[in-house]
């Protein structure tokens, strides 16, 4: 664990969004934080994907960058 400094127009956003969802503000940054690496890793996937992708990463044990690859592929429908 670590401090990750932000801007404060980005805490700002986060307390926002964090209050709005429910989520403490630390939970959302991780919420966005999770699904930025995932776009940024399958840019092919959309939205929707990527929520199934997280249930599925949690139902296996949490977010492991390994399984989720294998998982991405699944869901995409890619042939390994």
């Amino acid at each position: 664990m670590g401090i990750v400094k932000i801007s404060d127009a980005m805490h700002e956003n986060l307390r926002l969004a964090s209050n709005a969802l429910s989520r403490s503000i630390n939970a959302q940054a991780e919420h966005w934080m999770r699904i930025g690496m995932l776009t940024e890793l399958h840019p092919g996937l959309d939205h929707n994907q990527i929520c199934r992708l997280l249930i599925a990463a949690e139902l296996d044990g949490g977010l492991d960058l390994k399984q989720l690859c294998a998982a991405t592929q699944a869901i995409a429908g890619v042939d390994q």
